[in-house]
């Protein structure tokens, strides 16, 4: 019988649409560390490529605007941010930077205990990059995000 739910992809996975998918997954693998595991060209464009990372996969293509499939470029920006936790966020948004994204957020320690910078790769995509640097229990939690709202 057909698992219908395959071990080897996670529950929830992301799709991106990109406006040169071949440059895009150079990006992924040299800037966020992602290994291609499947690809798939079609008429001179890639309509299909995954890109894992620890046990996260993202999928994606070209654009093909006679489907109705186009990235952020072409739609004028996204609200939707992806988040990377890497070992070091300072050096993977330098190396993201040398590469063509624009910085939305530079990195700073962050409330929660991240620390935390933000940017625009060059298909339009926001990218949060975090490195985890300090545990920080759920009231301890409430009461900074109170003190950082005015709240405490």
């Amino acid at each position: 019988m057909v698992n219908p739910l395959p071990d080897d992809y996670p529950r929830i996975s992301t799709y991106l649409c990109v406006d040169g998918a071949a440059d895009a997954i150079d990006f992924y693998t040299r800037v966020l560390g992602f290994t291609e595991s499947r690809r798939m060209t079609f008429a001179g464009r890639i309509g299909h490529c995954e890109l894992r990372l620890g046990d996260s996969l993202i999928m994606l293509s070209d654009e093909w605007p006679e489907e109705g499939v186009v990235g952020p470029n072409t739609l004028g920006g996204t609200p939707v941010s992806m988040t990377v936790n890497v070992e070091d966020c300072d050096a993977t948004l330098a190396a993201a930077l040398a590469a063509g994204a624009t910085e939305l957020r530079p990195p700073e320690d962050q409330f929660y205990g991240d620390r935390a910078g933000q940017f625009l790769d060059p298909w339009g995509h926001k990218w949060s990059v975090h490195t985890h640097i300090e545990d920080v229990d759920d009231e301890e939690l409430d009461r900074r995000a109170a003190a950082m709202m005015g709240g405490g």
